[in-house]
Order: structure tokens, then sequence, then C-alpha cells
């Protein structure tokens, strides 16, 4: 496997940026890992961070490169510190990024197959939220989307939890004074609306720890997507919010995904 930290000017932010890229090598020597490149154009995880973590972090907590190389998919790793993966009210344009400019650069560095049974995302926590944000607004790009212990209800999570008060002042930052309910920021009102549309529909994938305290954020988002016929595959057990919890469930993630042979 290659590994590139890659640094690079945004347009639509406005500065200077990074991202951390994993692409396929196929090896023959190289002792202790069995590396895969499947041709020319990779197949591509976007892979996404939480709220306190940055583009190395999956590298830095999981063994995501050795998970990865048998595969023969490129993994990209973008910075977006504490966007929610927002046009932000008072912040940058991060959704703009993440969805339509974060993607053709990357292809424009790199031999990234822009073909959409090729491309999946996964997060975690805010990551899991942008992560399930791209595959429903985005189904046309994305065949699938995973989520590990997302914060998929946002209005409970911002304006409902125990410490509301204390996140009112970064929701504002993110979404301004509205009300997010009947918006595309909103994962359960835009279940509804990618079901009732006649466009391609993404392969969901949800897990979550019972223990998480993003657990009833979890049911709520399972119980909508029940609702609608949207593939969902759901797991739960015992966990916490925490890195031994995804670095295992990354492992379930990667098996998930709608690879070709």
């Amino acid at each position: 496997m290659a590994l590139i930290d890659c640094k690079f000017y945004s347009e639509v932010l406005g500065l200077n940026t990074s991202m951390t890229v994993i692409l396929p090598q196929q090896t023959t020597t190289q002792i202790g890992l069995s590396n895969v490149k499947r041709g020319d154009l990779h197949p591509t995880l976007f892979l996404l961070h939480g709220l306190s973590d940055d583009d190395s972090i999956w590298l830095r907590r999981t063994s995501i490169e050795r998970y990865v190389a048998k595969l023969g998919i490129a993994v990209v790793m973008p910075q977006v510190h504490r966007s929610f993966y927002t046009d932000m009210a008072s912040g940058g344009n991060y959704w703009t990024f993440i969805s339509e400019e974060l993607p053709a650069l990357a292809r424009s560095f790199f031999p990234l197959s822009a073909k959409r049974e090729d491309n999946f995302v996964a997060g975690l926590s805010m990551g899991g939220y942008g992560a399930i944000k791209l595959g429903l607004r985005k189904p046309e790009v994305f065949a699938a989307a995973a989520s590990l212990s997302g914060a998929l209800d946002m209005a409970h999570h911002f304006l409902n939890s125990e410490d509301a008060s204390k996140k009112s002042k970064e929701y504002e930052l993110i979404f301004g004074k509205k009300d997010i309910a009947g918006t595309p920021d909103n994962l359960l009102w835009l279940l509804q609306e990618v079901d009732g549309s006649k466009g391609p529909k993404p392969l969901l994938y949800q897990c979550c720890g019972t223990e998480d305290f993003l657990y009833e954020d979890n049911q709520a988002f399972r119980e909508a997507c029940s609702k609608t016929s949207l593939p969902l595959t759901y797991e739960e057990g015992p966990g916490e919010h925490e890195w031994g919890y995804w670095d295992t469930k990354i492992r379930d993630v990667l098996a998930w995904l709608p690879l070709s042979k």
C-alpha cells in the first residue's frame, strides 16, 4: 500500500487543508502483508472522522491500512474540523467541499474510479452523520454508506440532550437559528425524501454499541429507516463510544461493502 499525506488548497473553503490517502499497490515480496491491486482506477472508500479528530485519526487509532490491503481499494480520509459536514452558518462550506470539491480533486490527484458502484462512504460519530448524509443526498455518487456510532438524530443530539444548553452555541455556528427538522441536514427527513424518489437508493449500514451515549439517536434512525424501503444492515452489541469498538466494526463494514469480484 502507498500512504500519502496530501496537503492542498480548497477553493470552496478558501484555505489550505489536508487529506490522508491509502492507495493499493500490488506487491509480491512484502513480508506480513498481502496486497491486491484491482486495476488502473481504484474503488474508493471515503472514510470520515469524528468531532474532535482530523484526517489522520483512522490511521492512528485503527489498522485500516492493513485491513484494506487485501481488498485492493483506496481510502480517502479528509479533514473537516467540527463542521458536521455542513455548509456552516458561521464557517466554511464543508458540505460543498466534501460532496463536490473533494471527490473531484482526489480523482484529479490519484487514479480513483468515478463509477457509482466503486464509491463508498463511512464514518464514525460526527462522521457517521456525514457518511449517511452523503449516501442519502448523493445516491447517484455513492453505492453504499456506513455509520459507526453515528450522530444520526441531529435535532435530538443538539436540542434535546441533557447538555443541550452547552451545545446550543455550536449548533448556531453550524446550522444558524433555523430548525433543521424539515431540511436536508436532518437524516430522518432525508430517509423519507430518498424513499419517495425515483433515483438510485444507497445500501446503508449502521452499528452502535448499546452503552454508547448516541444509542438512543441510533434507535431513532433505525426506526425511521424501517418505515421506508431503503436497505439497512443494522448491528448492535456491547460497546461504548471508543476506538476499540470502531477498530472492530470497521472490519465488518469492509466485509459488507458491495465490492465487485
